[in-house]
């Protein structure tokens, strides 16, 4: 088998073993965030769901990701923290269906 034929077996056979997760292979950051389509309710149940997991301090009035002060700008943190913490799976990062994984870092696009 040649050199670049056995390296694509590999990153396919990582990419079912990982759960498709072929974006830790290279090196590539992830972040999970909200879908900008999500409605409030799943917006308010992403943040609660996620929170009751992980520690979400960082969005309280006086920590550093307060602000936008808004509830996408609090479901996307809430989630990517989660996602983060559990493993960045493709699955931690689902929040039925209201969620997007982004190799963007999305903090550089806050206004």
């Amino acid at each position: 088998m040649a050199p670049k034929a056995a390296l694509y077996l590999f990153l396919l056979l990582l990419s079912f073993t990982s759960g498709g997760n072929l974006l830790m292979v290279n090196g590539q950051k992830t972040w999970c965030v909200a879908k900008p389509s999500s409605d409030q309710a799943a917006l308010l149940a992403n943040i609660n769901y996620a929170c009751s997991q992980i520690d979400c301090r960082i969005l309280q009035k006086g920590y550093p990701c307060f602000y936008p002060d808004n509830l996408m700008n609090h479901a996307s943190i809430s989630m990517n923290l989660y996602y983060q913490a559990k493993g960045r799976n493709r699955w931690n990062c689902d929040f039925r269906n209201s969620a997007l994984i982004v190799t963007t870092d999305p903090s550089k696009s806050l206004i």
